[in-house]
């Protein structure tokens, strides 16, 4: 019996995906375990393999294939003995790829029409909201003349509608709105005009880049992180010289193990030491509960030519400057061909965006889902700062924290960054 290869859900919150690139073809003989395929989730290229052993038998989808459903069948294996896919057993091509149309379902029979429109009928025996008391003679009256006897005052005995109110009424008097007969399928409401976005207009030259699945995540989760994470912004200036000076006498150490440790790396060392003290800002926010995190992992984000990506270094608070910086190198390279484990780049309780090495002075970010706050680090430049009455030359940084104010408030914000700053203007402490 032939076996389906279904596409993988390979993040908790994947959908659909691209499947990038076959490693088999049909007739070739599979192993469990063996590479099959490379499917683009959201945010990398993962390698899938298979489960079972067989030979080849169908590929479904074909590489380069956008939006192929979660549970989709993607290829078929054939057991010993089999030759090919049954006819039967074929699964029909995703949606996604290009397939002859279907062939529409025959309609099904008409009923006979009544004497009076369906239309006309079920208003006279509606089949929600109040019950209409009426005469037989009354209700056929005005079947025939289009009146509503919601719209009558009933004259009869108890308000009951008779004869002589349908009479009174008039011909097409009340009539109502069209109502689809019973078993007849709902028509929609149309829906009301709308003012038309203001059209692009292209020329020739122009270039019409189709978005990739990780663009489409990146827009969809910044714009739900603008309209639904009530942002605030902490901005602070620290004092980086004693920062530089312990990174050189760091690397004079580290090079000897192969590492070179970057400013960037301190900050993320600085950054979960913060976190460690603070624990009510490694957080997030949960429409039941407050989440607090047990391990402090910081995310950093890693610029790539498929979109934005945030890779992880774990329980960054207890490990070395050294360490942090071998591991993130390791990280940024594979997270810009695409090539991270899952558990490489999802969850983490607190982001890191350096655009300092870009000479960006300050912006702020985008507070990633579900963390509660972002540090914005801008560039480090040699500025005329006040100290003790005398005006001196020192290195300063500006960064800019966006905080969830849903988790975090805005005293605790700026306690977490007093931290931070104790952490950066006197290194050692990190050593502690």
């Amino acid at each position: 019996m032939s076996i389906n290869i279904l596409m993988p859900a390979l993040s908790p919150t994947m959908t659909e995906g691209k499947l990038a690139k076959w490693h088999v073809k049909v007739g070739d003989t599979v192993k469990a375990g063996q590479v099959v395929c490379e499917i683009e989730t959201d945010k990398a290229t993962m390698e899938v393999e298979a489960v079972d052993e067989g030979k080849v038998g169908q590929i479904v989808v074909p590489e380069g294939t956008e939006g192929v459903k979660v549970n989709a069948v993607i290829a078929v294996l054939l057991e010993e003995g089999e030759t090919s896919v049954p006819a039967a057993a074929a699964p029909a091509i995703p949606a996604s790829t290009p397939a002859a149309p279907k062939a529409e379902p025959a309609p099904a029979p008409a009923a006979p029409k009544p004497a009076a429109a369906p239309a006309v009928a079920a208003a006279v025996a509606p089949t929600h909201g109040p019950r209409i008391f009426a005469s037989p003679l009354a209700k056929r009256m005005a079947a025939e003349k289009g009146i509503d006897l919601a719209a009558l005052k009933g004259s009869g005995p108890n308000g009951r509608i008779v004869k002589a109110d349908v009479e009174a009424a008039g011909p097409g008097a009340a009539r109502p709105a069209a109502v689809p007969a019973p078993g007849a399928a709902p028509v929609a409401p149309r829906p009301a005009p709308s003012i038309p976005a203001q059209p692009i207009i292209t020329a020739p030259g122009d270039r019409h880049v189709p978005h990739t699945a990780v663009r489409k995540v990146i827009a969809r989760r910044m714009l739900e992180s603008k309209q639904t994470v009530p942002h605030f912004y902490l901005t602070v200036e620290f004092e980086i010289d004693a920062l530089l000076t312990a990174r050189q006498a760091i690397n004079d150490v580290a090079r000897k193990q192969g590492a070179k440790v970057s400013v960037n790396d301190m900050l993320i060392k600085a950054c979960a030491k913060a976190l460690r003290d603070h624990p009510d800002c490694n957080a997030s926010w949960a429409e039941e509960e407050m989440i607090q995190y047990g391990a402090v992992d910081v995310s950093v984000a890693v610029a790539t030519d498929r979109g934005l990506i945030t890779p992880i270094i774990r329980n960054a608070d207890m490990k070395g400057v050294a360490q942090i910086s071998i591991e993130m190198k390791d990280l940024a390279s594979r997270a810009k061909v695409g090539k991270l484990k899952l558990e490489e780049f999802q969850g983490g309780g607190f982001t890191i965006s350096n655009l300092g090495m870009f000479g960006v002075k300050e912006f702020a970010a985008i507070i990633n889902p579900p963390q509660a706050m972002i540090l914005a680090v801008g560039a480090a430049e040699e500025r005329v700062v006040a100290r003790k009455g005398e005006m001196v030359i020192r290195h300063m940084m500006s960064c800019t924290l966006a905080v969830d104010h849903r988790v975090v408030d805005g005293a605790l914000g700026a306690q977490f960054l007093q931290t931070l700053r104790a952490y950066i203007e006197q290194p050692a402490a990190m050593l502690v």
